[in-house]
């Protein structure tokens, strides 16, 4: 779950040909609007001159903080150019290209901090090779690195609300146990001992997470609909049947946090 850009912007053009993919999102994860407005306002309070995006797909939420604190600079890291090639038009159609650069390179060790303010939402897993859930620990390390004294950091990452039972995890991705993930409390005391204090807590809410599904599905969705003879439709109604059974089987399991942690000095 990395960030997207809004639909009105930037966003891909609809295809008949093959089936559409991201254009109803406005966040690639869990994040209502009003909830991405209180988080920028939070994060500009202190005035942030450098921001770096880890895992930014097409940077919708750097893109935001830029556009609220006009002095500042950010740099997105991806691997995925094709999000990154859209983070780059949107920059230039709000006017934030000569401040935005998106870097098609991993993350793992990056040299490019630190910053004022780093963000990771849903994208820790690009800074450890670690397994889940160890890659945490080791992401949030490297996010103590990135960010400068007196800065910020905000880490999207997936706890459980509840431990999943045998037969939600035989429903959800391959080989899922149920020490995929911390809960929220162990996700807070990770933080801590990582060298961060926490600021602010917050957690998807069920609206949210609904209306991210929906949007992830609903081109294609539409798309089936229309074309049910095309040669791609076999795998197409394969991949969201699939993807919705999963989603069911986590829905109200699994949970993103939001936390905007504080370095401790």
């Amino acid at each position: 779950m990395t960030e997207t850009t809004s639909e009105t912007e930037a966003a891909p053009g609809p295809r008949t040909d093959e089936p559409p993919s991201l254009t109803r999102l406005a966040f690639h994860g869990p994040l209502s609007e009003a909830r991405a407005r209180r988080l920028v306002e939070r994060l500009t309070r202190t005035n942030p001159a450098t921001v770096l995006d880890i895992g930014c797909g097409w940077g919708e939420l750097m893109l935001r903080v830029l556009a609220a604190a006009p002095g500042a600079k950010g740099v997105g890291i991806d691997i995925k150019g094709e999000d990154l090639a859209r983070g780059r038009r949107s920059a230039e159609a709000r006017g934030l290209a000569q401040r935005a650069e998106f870097v098609e390179e991993s993350a793992l060790g990056t040299s490019r901090g630190p910053a004022d303010l780093v963000l990771c939402v849903g994208a820790s897993q690009a800074l450890s090779t670690a397994p889940t859930p160890q890659h945490t620990t080791e992401a949030l390390r490297a996010l103590r690195r990135l960010v400068t004294d007196g800065g910020r950091v905000l880490l999207g990452e997936g706890f459980w609300e509840r431990t999943p039972s045998p037969a939600e995890l035989s429903g959800m991705w391959p080989q899922a146990t149920a020490t995929d993930h911390h809960d929220l409390a162990t996700l807070l005391d990770l933080a801590v001992e990582a060298g961060f204090r926490p600021e602010w807590t917050e957690t998807a809410s069920l609206d949210e997470w609904e209306e991210f599904e929906s949007a992830y599905q609903a081109d294609a969705e539409i798309w089936l609909a229309e074309h049910p003879d095309h040669p791609r439709a076999a795998e197409t109604r394969e991949r969201l049947d699939r993807h919705r059974a999963q989603w069911m089987s986590y829905r109200g399991v699994l949970n993103l946090a939001y936390l905007t942690l504080v370095p401790a000095r």
